[in-house]
């Protein structure tokens, strides 16, 4: 299992931050040398201005101070303070203070930095444009302090490129970014804390708020070639969202995105307030959301979930035997458990890694053949299938008995239509709603040599190419 992702957008942002810096002259003193390189960093681009360039008292010191720049567009930067320590060719580190980028038509701050700090750059001032693309360039340490973006602005989306939503805008804030061992492809630890934003998120959220207390990657990759980038592990500590459409808070999400070894998702405490996304939506909506959610909460309107999304695959002789389990619980509700064993014969000269990582083929499923295996699907009632009942009669206006009773028929019905299958899995469902069943599970075994592509081309046409067992307990 992997999980890409993308450095347009919020990621992009460190490595602009550490990598957006002239060519150095060694032919010149270092604060000549210093100011040399940022004239030529910006040459040609627009006007820029620098106070004064000196070296400090303290030994191994040189600093540029109160830089400004408008590119040709308008667009202005403004940087309070730039300092070099240790030796210009190899500095111990790199310093920036005030830095704010600002919008060409309102002058607000389209990007702001109270303080970047850069420990072990491989230069004291990185060329612009090899700064993405060059081994050569690497960043030991970066810290960044109280940074902070416009996603408003036309400029913020040519910048944040695709990583922005079309129709989204508003404001992000980060209390401090910190950064180990950077370069153009890879960085070996992220980690963001104290993350806040507002705006409209369009339509999927619309205007809210969210903030996140702490949000760490490891082992990030392939973050100079689109398409490529992967991490090994990602953790986020306490979500909260509040918009138009949605209100919720996560706990913790941990994911594993190694390739070599598959990986796993897993979310705490996933809660969502239903109660009051009820009083957000349309008047004429309320009262069926409400039955919903007496249905799913048993009336607190909190939804509390946690879920584990896990998978690997093992090769062996040419085939691939890939194994999940996973599940999804909902507190007083229900609890559905998934556990996959599937051997595969992957098409020839594929490597098994990239394939399943999505690198490769994903999206094209031709060749992909199965070879048997079993999926196993277990539903267990924590309180959900005992509320249907009541709640289903009383719509139709019967009793709970003769509901019972009717849904057992016509469960009975969709079986000698359907297959046996079918209806024992329906008339399942039926007892666990009747208390007489608390758990349904249902194992299907698949035909060996079957081409992936031609069972979703025929999805009616599965039962009869399945093994189904279905079992009540």
């Amino acid at each position: 299992m992997s999980f890409p992702i993308r450095t347009a957008g919020l990621f992009a942002l460190p490595l602009s931050l550490a990598f957006g810096f002239g060519i150095a002259t060694p032919a010149l003193a270092d604060a000549q040398r210093l100011e040399a390189d940022l004239r030529a960093l910006f040459a040609d681009r627009g006007e820029l201005e620098i106070g004064d360039v000196s070296e400090a008292a303290v030994r191994d010191r040189i600093s540029a101070e109160a830089i400004r720049f408008e590119s040709e567009s308008g667009e202005r930067l403004l940087l309070e303070r730039y300092e070099v320590r240790g030796n210009y060719d190899s500095p111990d580190s790199v310093h920036l203070e005030g830095l704010s980028v600002l919008d060409e038509l309102t002058q607000l701050p389209l990007l702001e930095a109270e303080r970047i700090v850069m420990e072990q750059p491989s230069r004291a001032v990185f060329p612009f444009h090899e700064s993405l693309h060059s081994d050569e360039v690497s960043v030991g340490e970066l810290q960044v302090d109280n940074l902070s973006a416009d996603m408003s602005t036309e400029a913020a989306r040519r910048y944040l490129d695709d990583g922005l939503d079309a129709q989204g805008s508003g404001r992000l804030e980060i209390e401090s970014l910190h950064g180990v061992e950077l370069t153009p492809s890879t960085i070996g630890r992220l980690e963001l804390s104290g993350i806040a934003g507002h705006g409209d998120g369009g339509d999927g959220l619309g205007t809210g708020r969210f903030t996140v207390a702490s949000l760490v990657m490891e082992g990030l990759a392939g973050l100079d070639q689109e398409g490529e980038e992967r991490f090994e592990s990602l953790e986020l500590r306490e979500l909260d969202v509040e918009s138009d459409h949605l209100v919720a808070s996560l706990e913790r999400l941990l994911a594993d995105g190694s390739v070599a070894q598959g990986g796993e998702m897993r979310l705490d405490a996933l809660a969502l307030d239903l109660a009051r996304m009820i009083e957000l939506a349309p008047a004429e909506e309320r009262t069926r959301l409400r039955m919903v959610s007496n249905v799913l909460t048993d009336g607190s309107g909190e939804l509390l979930m946690d879920a584990l999304f896990s998978g690997h695959w093992e090769t062996d002789n040419g085939e691939t035997l890939l194994l999940s389990d996973s599940h999804i619980d909902v507190d007083n509700a229900f609890r559905w458990n998934l556990d996959v064993d599937l051997p595969v014969r992957l098409p020839e000269g594929v490597e098994p890694e990239r394939y399943l990582a999505g690198i490769e083929g994903l999206d094209d499923l031709e060749g992909l053949t199965i070879l048997g295996g079993e999926i196993t699907n277990v539903l267990s009632n924590q309180g959900l299938f005992g509320r249907l009942a009541p709640i289903m009669a009383a719509t139709q206006g019967v009793s709970e008995a003769d509901f019972i009773a009717q849904a057992r028929t016509q469960a009975q019905g969709f079986g000698m239509m359907l297959g046996p299958e079918i209806g024992a899995v329906l008339t399942g469902l039926v007892d666990m709603m009747d208390g007489r069943a608390s758990e349904l599970e249902i194992r299907l075994t698949l035909p060996p040599d079957s081409e992936i592509d031609a069972l979703s081309a025929d999805p009616l046409g599965l039962p009869s190419k399945l093994s189904m067992q279905v079992e009540t307990r």
